[in-house]
Order: C-alpha cells, then sequence, then structure tokens
C-alpha cells in the first residue's frame, strides 16, 4: 500500500490524492503529525513540504508531477496522460495551468479573506501541525502556521492594486468551466486526466473548500463544484452523463466547450509566463559558468517553488510585482517543446487550435538552458 503524506487543506494533496483515487491504487493518508514525518521523511526529502508518496520498497517522491510520472511508469493502466498526440499536449498544457499558473487565485482566496473564514483555517491548519484532543492547542498551533504563509501574498504579486484583475480572471475562467462541465464530466471528455488532476490542485482544497471561495463556487459555477465532488469518488460513471462513453473524445478532438478555457489560459497566465522567460532566461546567461546540478535559487534555499528575483509587467491593466517563477516556467516549456515535437497532421491540428485561442507567442517559449529536478529541487542540467 502506498502513503500519501499530506493533509486535506494542501494545494498539491488535493491533486495527487485525487490521483490515486481515480486510479484506483490503494493508500492510506497520514499527516506531518505522525512521528515518522519528521523523523524519517523529512530528513531525507531535506525540506518541509507536502504532498510525498511513499511506495512500498521505501522510495520517496515529491512534487505531484513527480509523483504521478513515478506512478504511471509504475502502474501504466489505466492510463490518465491520453495517446492521442494532440490531447496528450492539451491534457499536460491544462495540467501545468492548473498546478502553477492558478497559484495567484488559489491563495488570495484562503488569505485576502482570513478573517471571514479564520475558524475553519485555524483548526485545518492545526491538524497538520497539532496532534492531540486539546481545541484550544490545536488552534493556537494553527494561527502561528498561519501567521508564516499568510506573508506569501505578495511574493506572488497579491496586493490591494491586484485583486480586482485577479477576482475577475478567476471568475471568467469560473464560469468557462462551469459551461463546459455542464456538458462532460471531465476536462476532456467521459475519462479524467492528467488535466483534471492539475485543475484540482487549486479548484479543490483552495477555491472549493474553504467557506469564502467554495461559496462562491457553489453559488457562481455550480457544475465546477460538482466536478470537485466527482474528482473524489472512485468511479469515473455520473449518472448525469448516462449517454457518454467512459473515454476520451474519438479521434484526437479537443472539446469546443475547453476553447475558452484555452484562451483564458494563454491570456492570463501568458503574461506571467512571458516575464519570466525574459527574466529567468537573462539569469541563465548571465550565470552560464554554474555547473550542472547548481540549485536554481536566488539564496540557495531547497524549495519546491523557488525564485531568482523580482519581475514586474503589466496584466490586465495592473502593474504586477512579484517573485520569479522558475519552477513554473520550466514545467510550461516542457508541454511547449512537447508541442513542437509534433509533427504532420497531429501538428497542423495542434497549430489550428493555438492560433484560434490565441496561443501562438506562449508556445514558442525556450529555456536558454535545460533544467531538471534532481534531489528534490530544479537544478541546471
Amino acid at each position: 500500500m502506498l502513503t500519501l503524506w499530506g493533509s486535506p487543506h494542501s494545494y498539491y494533496t488535493g491533486k495527487v490524492r485525487s490521483y490515486l483515487i481515480k486510479k484506483g491504487l490503494p493508500y492510506r493518508e497520514l499527516l506531518p503529525t505522525h512521528p515518522r514525518f519528521y523523523q524519517e521523511i523529512i530528513p531525507k526529502v531535506g525540506h518541509l513540504v507536502v504532498p510525498i508518496v511513499e511506495t512500498e520498497d521505501g522510495s520517496l517522491f515529491q512534487d505531484s508531477a513527480d509523483i504521478i510520472n513515478e506512478l504511471e511508469r509504475r502502474y501504466p493502466e489505466p492510463a490518465v496522460v491520453p495517446s492521442t498526440p494532440v490531447q496528450r499536449v492539451v491534457a499536460s498544457l491544462l495540467e501545468v495551468y492548473g498546478s502553477e499558473g492558478l497559484l495567484a487565485p488559489g491563495m488570495h482566496y484562503r488569505w485576502s479573506y482570513r478573517a471571514e473564514q479564520e475558524h475553519f483555517l485555524r483548526t485545518e491548519f492545526g491538524r497538520l501541525a497539532h496532534h492531540g484532543p486539546d481545541r484550544k492547542d490545536r488552534l493556537l498551533a494553527g494561527e502561528q502556521l498561519m501567521d508564516y504563509f499568510n506573508n506569501f501574498l505578495p511574493s506572488l504579486g497579491v496586493y490591494e492594486e491586484s485583486i480586482p484583475a485577479i477576482e475577475a480572471a478567476y471568475l471568467e475562467l469560473l464560469d468557462a468551466l462551469d459551461i463546459h462541465f455542464q456538458t462532460f464530466p471531465y476536462l476532456l471528455g467521459g475519462l479524467p486526466s492528467v488535466a483534471d488532476f492539475g485543475f484540482m490542485a487549486p479548484l479543490y482544497a483552495h477555491l472549493g473548500r474553504d467557506p469564502v471561495p467554495a461559496s462562491l463556487m457553489k453559488n457562481r459555477a455550480p457544475n465546477v463544484y460538482r466536478w470537485t465532488e466527482r474528482m473524489n469518488h472512485p468511479s469515473n460513471f455520473d449518472g448525469e452523463f448516462f449517454d457518454l462513453a467512459e473515454d476520451w473524445l474519438a479521434d484526437d478532438q479537443i472539446p469546443e466547450t475547453l476553447h475558452p478555457v484555452l484562451r483564458l489560459l494563454f491570456r492570463d497566465w501568458g503574461a506571467q509566463l512571458l516575464a519570466d522567460e525574459q527574466f529567468v532566461n537573462a539569469w541563465l546567461e548571465s550565470n552560464a559558468n554554474l555547473p550542472a546540478g547548481t540549485m536554481v535559487s536566488e539564496e540557495g534555499d531547497r524549495k519546491v517553488h523557488p525564485t531568482i528575483g523580482p519581475v514586474e509587467y503589466s496584466w490586465r491593466g495592473v502593474s504586477i510585482n512579484r517573485a520569479s517563477q522558475p519552477h513554473g516556467l520550466w514545467r510550461f516549456e516542457q508541454v511547449a517543446a512537447m508541442a513542437r515535437a509534433l509533427q504532420g497532421d497531429a501538428g497542423r491540428r495542434f497549430g489550428d487550435l493555438v492560433g484560434s485561442v490565441d496561443g501562438n507567442r506562449l508556445m514558442q517559449i525556450e529555456l536558454a538552458r535545460p533544467m531538471t529536478r534532481q534531489n528534490y529541487v530544479l537544478v541546471l542540467a
């Protein structure tokens, strides 16, 4: 049996948990309050983070993408990555967007509305930090941990001037997804894929479970909320869609209702990615002599999402100042490289799709030097 080290309110634990459920892999979920977490798990990983998956042979995998990739290698059936070329790239593109491109709204709705959901958040963070029956001690432990995470908003570009734009972009995405999920149970049709798991990262624990954004989702986009429920159920079948095959669309098709979602991806995440591309490539070129294996990090800190300095750009009429995000850029560039490798009819069809949703420039993103993950951190290749 697999062990998922995580927590109910964790962004990326929600992604991995849903994957394990839909994949049908037996697992147990343990919280960091278990003694083994700090005694055995964290010393091996090298920094405090969840989720981590521990396999039966004692191997540890961290980072939701690495976890899914490794488990797909070990347990290839049923597959969660489409075998047809355009669907495979689109699924990967949406997975990265959900996992990396929606961090700002996820964190905004948790922390900017802290006062309106304080007791819930204290309880959830206390669940992560304190083991025992004393309610007062758990709430106190939760409050102390919250004060630490609450300070991350500016590094994501979330502050008073940017909040209206962040909320407007998120509401547009909710509306587009709500229309799609009235027609299909999953992003690519009648079967979940890595695209769905990527979107579960922001849309479950933060935006579909915290009281304020959960109420917003239920009232504004009830089909999206229903999808979050469906994604935590072991069966792929939903009686609402009794006439739809439990499979991705035939002939490598992309649902028409998904086009508006892709357009928002390229428009709203695009400005951030292009700013990161310029900044990160300049950093790579100015540090060309750094040896392979050097951590991509401003101060040498071991983090899943490191930064190498601040970036500034205009987005939706607002000047955004935030920390650079080389990890998200690296993950997007992997998908862009996959898309560039498409040939023949598949390449033409993907090119037509991307052109129709204004994504041509973004799909040209390339890193000045390859990166990889090694020993649980992002490093130069």
